[in-house]
């Protein structure tokens, strides 16, 4: 200890003092916060379209004017000043998740899904709904109408080539995958960020949500709460859901953080309760029929939801490509949930691939849920990256891909075909990669099926027993007293203007604005505050793992009793209990011609068919595709002034790839008679197809190899011819 420190310094009055008016300061200033944040809820459920949209936008349809009336409506993003919007360009849809919370969040930023998508110059719409659904509104009206949105946007796009992009958040990505399996010829890519697809996966340990329906019973305490909101459900449940699967956050960690650093994050904080607390209604058909469905029913992934019109809802007929974006760090959508349903729908790759589909995932290592959309890292890297590639997605041939985004480096070659300071490889995967990342045995799926079983018989007991009565006694008044005494309205409610307690807090805050004296960093009793909070955090934090690992065990003790299945009509046998679904009749007969037609057309096509078979050839023995070569494709396309549409590039792109897949070895057998006829011109395809190759970087050992076997095929070299005097020597 140095000789001029005292070690009574923890007693000296003037930091405590110093501590003790900055405390007194930070906790005035916190409630004159909670007031804002109080007025603020008030303010924005006052408005009748109530959304944190920070883009400027005009009403293109409002779903209440449609056929079958929805709270939906369609709105065109007005780009900002320095951004132009490029008419032929695919336009970009986004779709929010109506999951209790109200519009915006995929555009809560300039750095946003939008904003990337603007810089891009895409042209830009934006799905939002209102807090209250019309009389009557389901899922399937919801779809329809969406349908309606996105006939209108193409319609209003002419000089563009492709089909818009769709983007769906959360609860918006399954809506999505819906609209695309119903109405796919409607679609371009799709994108879905943290959205659950597959309800029962996860891993035992780490998603306790997942076992909520089997400890509630099933879905009847879903229509009992619809019926105590006279028909209606209360998206603020929803949310608080949410909420409790993190207590240290929602407990302590937000107001500390608040608390801690209140001189600077007061906007943040308020901008972010902004959409946080905007709490809307949904009916009770709808929530009805995701928790039946969806949740406890797990038939989205498998097939095993039909329309009211007769639609099988199976996303093996989605014809664009898919893109999956999900994280480790999200506890609401697990990695296992937005992936599950491609191992629950296919049995390998090549079903990918007879399918005709083009399936690829992302998997961040520890954002959270709401950072997949709200982050502005996570948009400036992977929304951007995906944004930036989008027609390189919808070029790349059917299968299962792994999108792996990696920092351009010093090292990095031909830099400047990466635009954003990142490089987007899609590696081939198998579904054994997916089951990598965990997810249900069978034992688990038997406790699952026989939840949904107990719910069917549950809410057949509800509705033909208490629910007549709970509805005899409900009136539109008691509901809304029920809403407007929730515990998550009521704490922003509370600490409003209309709580004449906070009145002296307002003016006290003016003062010590004024005087403001925060304390040292360095000060001791600053940091004992620092340890103690920390302290109560990760208190917060084993209650929860302890509270969720009774949850997981109460959850297999009681499901995972053989004489609990069996008399909940599950056959005691090795089966999985959601078999895989069989492909329709016409689907397998439709994807039996396609093969026997790409077959049949191996030497049909001319250059431009050959030279992108035999490049595709050289780089399936370099693995992952990359962008800097689409790029370079792209350059040489502009360069020689194409005659097809990228639409149409695509599509060659494509079938020469899947003749290759189908029979590699008479395809590439098949290039001369392409070339037949352009014997003058191959050479210099051949040179645009070394450029292509390359543009990643140096071919491996088996790449060259088929290089120099292109070289042969498109630029033979002519015998010698022998001159006069060796042949009379001869």
């Amino acid at each position: 200890m140095p000789a001029t420190q005292n070690p009574f310094s923890m007693f000296d009055p003037t930091p405590m003092a110093e501590y003790l008016m900055d405390t007194a300061q930070r906790s005035v200033l916190f409630w004159d916060v909670q007031n804002q944040r109080g007025n603020q809820y008030l303010e924005h459920m006052a408005r009748t379209t109530p959304h944190v949209l920070t883009f400027d936008h005009e009403l293109i349809m409002d779903g209440r004017t449609l056929a079958e009336p929805v709270n939906y409506g369609l709105v065109k993003i007005v780009p900002p000043k320095g951004i132009t919007i490029d008419e032929g360009r695919r336009p970009f849809v986004v779709i929010d998740p109506r999951a209790g919370h109200g519009p915006g969040i995929g555009g809560f930023k300039a750095d946003s899904e939008i904003g990337m998508a603007l810089k891009e110059g895409h042209p830009c719409y934006f799905v939002g709904f209102l807090p209250q659904p019309e009389p009557g509104q389901t899922i399937e009206k919801i779809m329809r109408a969406e349908a309606l949105f996105l006939e209108r946007v193409i319609e209003l796009h002419p000089l563009a080539e492709e089909k818009p992009v769709l983007i769906g958040n959360c609860q918006a990505g399954w809506a999505v995958m819906l609209l695309a399996a119903t109405r796919p010829e409607l679609c371009g890519p799709i994108i879905v960020a943290g959205s659950p697809l597959s309800y029962w996966a996860g891993e035992r340990g780490k998603n306790p949500m997942r076992y909520s329906g089997g400890l509630l019973g099933g879905s009847w305490l879903t229509a009992l709460a619809s019926d105590l909101g006279n028909g209606k459900f209360d998206g603020a449940s929803l949310v608080q859901n949410m909420e409790s699967l993190n207590p240290a956050n929602t407990l302590w960690d937000k107001q500390y953080s608040l608390y801690s650093e209140i001189d600077t994050e007061g906007p943040r904080y308020l901008g972010f309760e902004r959409w946080w607390g905007g709490h809307v209604i949904l009916n009770g058909e709808e929530m009805q029929y995701m928790v039946d469905n969806l949740f406890v029913g797990n038939r989205l992934s498998s097939a095993g939801i039909t329309t009211s019109d007769g639609i099988p809802v199976d996303f093996r007929k989605i014809r664009s490509p898919i893109l999956c974006f999900c994280s480790r760090g999200d506890n609401i959508t697990p990695p296992q949930q937005a992936l599950g349903w491609i191992p629950d729908l296919y049995g390998s790759v090549d079903d990918i691939r007879a399918a005709g589909q083009t399936i690829v995932y992302a998997v961040h290592d520890h954002i959270g849920h709401l950072g997949i959309f709200v982050s502005g890292g996570v948009a400036k890297k992977e929304h951007q990256e995906f944004t930036e590639n989008i027609d390189f997605i919808d070029c790349l041939p059917p299968g299962l891909y792994e999108a792996v985004i990696e920092d351009v480096t010093e090292d990095t070659v031909n830099p400047e075909l990466v635009g954003a300071g990142y490089i987007s490889r899609f590696a081939p995967r198998t579904l054994g990669d997916i089951q990598k990342l965990g997810g249900n045995g069978l034992d688990e799926e038997r406790c699952f099926a026989a939840v949904s079983s107990l719910s069917d018989l549950t809410l057949d007991l509800y509705r033909s027993t208490a629910q007549p009565l709970v509805r005899s006694l409900v009136t539109e008044e008691s509901a809304e007293i029920l809403r407007r005494m929730h515990p998550l309205r009521l704490g922003y409610e509370m600490f409003s203007d209309g709580n004449p307690a906070m009145a002296p807090v307002k003016a006290a805050a003016e003062i010590v604005r004024e005087n403001r004296r925060p304390a040292d960093p360095d000060n001791v009793y600053l940091q004992w505050e620092k340890f103690f909070a920390s302290g109560i955090t990760n208190s917060l934090n084993i209650f929860r793992d302890f509270r969720d690992m009774m949850v997981e065990h109460t959850f297999f003790g009681i499901y995972d009793q053989p004489w609990l299945q069996a008399l909940l009509g599950l056959p005691a046998t090795d089966d999985p209990p959601r078999p895989r679904p069989d492909l329709d009749p016409g689907h397998k007969a439709f994807v039996k011609g396609r093969i026997a037609e790409l077959l049949g057309a191996l030497e049909q096509g001319g250059l431009r068919e050959a030279a992108i078979r035999g490049l595709l050839h050289v780089r399936m023995a370099e693995g992952a595709p990359d962008e800097r070569g689409f790029e370079m494709l792209q350059r040489i396309r502009q360069e020689r002034g194409s005659d097809i549409s990228l639409a149409q590039f695509k599509q060659i792109v494509r079938e020469q790839f899947f003749m290759l897949l189908l029979d590699e070895k008479r395809a590439v057998a098949a290039i001369p008679a392409l070339l037949k006829g352009h014997e003058k011109e191959a050479p210099q395809w051949l040179k645009y197809i070394q450029k292509v190759a390359t543009a990643p970087g140096p071919l491996g050992k088996t790449g060259k190899k088929r290089m120099t076997a292109m070289a042969k095929l498109f630029a033979p070299k002519k015998p010698k011819t022998p001159n006069k005097k060796s042949s009379k020597t001869s």
